[in-house]
């Protein structure tokens, strides 16, 4: 099987989940939405709940993919750096919403349930921005203290941002670029920060 058709198996899968639930995701279904033969599915994935855990899987590459070229550029500001890959997370959210939905656990096929692997994926994205955190504690824009405990609740903001945007919360008097300005501002400055200072460097970011 191509590489393009294995692709669109999988995001085809991922967004019928998110689209139409659990109840509408079947082999047929997918398969004539890839344009693939029925075959494709077994031979390839060998199961309907195989077929999501590995969209799963793709989701979290190609996010991790997207975070490591943020990481990569660096730059001589850590919390610019470190708020970079917030807005990355969210750029991501909004590219591929049903593939986010598949990966953080908003749309699952019944009979399918997370593993202790499959969770290890998320926990591995996490490393990013954790060690972006510690940058900011080694440069003395963020105090010493539980950078795990920081990435931790960092992460539990961007997803909760992610999901209030998808759901169209974001209609009234405050945007979602606002907020997460806000939510970056307030997270420096919470974890020791200047608030001038995160205030310069978030802005330079989102």
């Amino acid at each position: 099987m191509s590489t393009a058709i294995r692709r669109k198996l999988l995001d085809e899968a991922a967004r019928i989940l998110a689209e139409e639930g659990p109840a509408a995701l079947t082999v047929r279904r997918v398969v004539r939405a890839a344009g693939a033969s029925t075959m494709a599915v077994y031979t390839h994935f060998g199961s309907m709940p195989e077929l999501v855990r590995e969209a799963m899987r793709e989701g979290f590459a190609r996010f991790s993919e997207r975070l490591l070229v943020v990481e990569a550029a660096g730059g001589d500001d850590p919390v610019t750096a470190l708020a970079r890959l917030c807005v990355t997370y969210q750029e991501f959210a909004r590219a591929e919403p049903d593939v986010y939905a598949v990966m953080l656990g908003g749309s699952r096929l019944a009979g399918f349930e997370f593993t202790a692997d499959d969770r290890v994926m998320g926990l591995d994205v996490l490393r990013i921005p954790h060690a972006a955190i510690r940058r900011c504690m080694a440069a003395g824009r963020f105090r010493d203290g539980n950078s795990s405990l920081l990435a931790w609740q960092l992460w539990c903001q961007m997803h909760g941002l992610a999901q209030l945007r998808a759901a169209g919360y974001f209609v009234g008097r405050h945007g979602a670029d606002e907020t997460l300005q806000g939510l970056l501002r307030d997270f420096a400055v919470a974890s020791g920060d200047q608030p001038l200072a995160a205030e310069r460097s978030v802005s330079a970011a989102t």
